[in-house]
């Protein structure tokens, strides 16, 4: 493996949003905290407990898993797009460099920088409820694997738009609103029948379940199932992405 090309698009990524750390960083961190204080005082002045846990301590995991879906399919997409958009990506191309390399690049500081907003969020939660983490080892496990995941389907969207407006379109019209209705804010357990069996069909679910498990040992889903479902979705990532390097889908024109 070329390690030397992997780090010189992985720091080229990292040091564009040290460039950008209010848009990267410091913006996702505050609406985050807005999140959070409207819904804990809107709502946990209504429901003051879910399954034993305090509501505002309750929707940590979910607004933390908010964010970090948002960002690595924000960040990877616009990483690997605006080098289609000037022009630059020929060059990487041309480069003695392989796909996977290429993707690791990518992929791995788009995932770094949302793992670092989760953690950021983490410890910015921790100021407004008390916050215990059952099982940190695990935690990190669903974050890492979350991050990379989603930063791969972002590399994918990045090299399917051929405009601004398609880069936007999948993470405001579905990213977005899977995450808000997979859980981030309320148990499933407490939506009729009916809904937790259309509930079961939004993969998300069994990411911000499995997350919640890490923290407080309760889930929607067995965390078997929820690994699972992460794992699955990588493996049909990276197998996307295979394809499009072998075809030179959006690449090539």
């Amino acid at each position: 493996m070329n390690l030397r090309a992997v780090k010189a698009i992985y720091m080229f990524e990292m040091m564009r949003t040290w460039r950008t750390l209010a848009q990267s960083i410091v913006a996702p961190v505050i609406s985050t905290i807005l999140y959070f204080i409207v819904f804990g005082a809107a709502i946990g002045s209504r429901i003051t407990e879910v399954e034993g846990v305090s509501y505002g301590t309750f929707i940590v995991p979910g607004l933390i898993m908010l964010s970090v879906l948002n960002q690595s399919v924000s960040n990877a997409s616009f990483g690997i797009y605006f080098p289609r958009f000037i022009g630059t990506i020929y060059e990487v191309l041309t480069a003695p460099i392989s796909f996977y390399e290429i993707t690791l690049g990518y992929v791995g500081a788009a995932a770094t920088k949302s793992i670092i907003l989760g953690l950021i969020i983490l410890a910015t939660a921790g100021l407004f409820v008390p916050l215990e983490i059952a099982h940190p080892w695990w935690m990190a496990l669903f974050l890492v694997l979350t991050a990379f995941s989603f930063s791969l389907f972002g590399f994918i969207i990045g090299i399917w738009a051929d405009n601004w407006e398609k880069l936007q379109i999948v993470p405001m019209l579905l990213i977005t609103p899977l995450a808000f209705l997979g859980g981030s804010f309320y148990s499933v357990s407490m939506l009729p029948p009916a809904w937790q069996t259309v509930t079961m069909f939004n993969p998300i679910v069994y990411l911000i379940s499995g997350f919640r498990w890490s923290f407080f040992e309760i889930s929607d889903v067995p965390v078997e199932l929820s690994l699972t479902m992460v794992g699955l979705f990588m493996l049909l990532c990276l197998v996307a992405v295979w394809w499009i390097f072998k075809t030179g889908y959006r690449l090539r024109d």
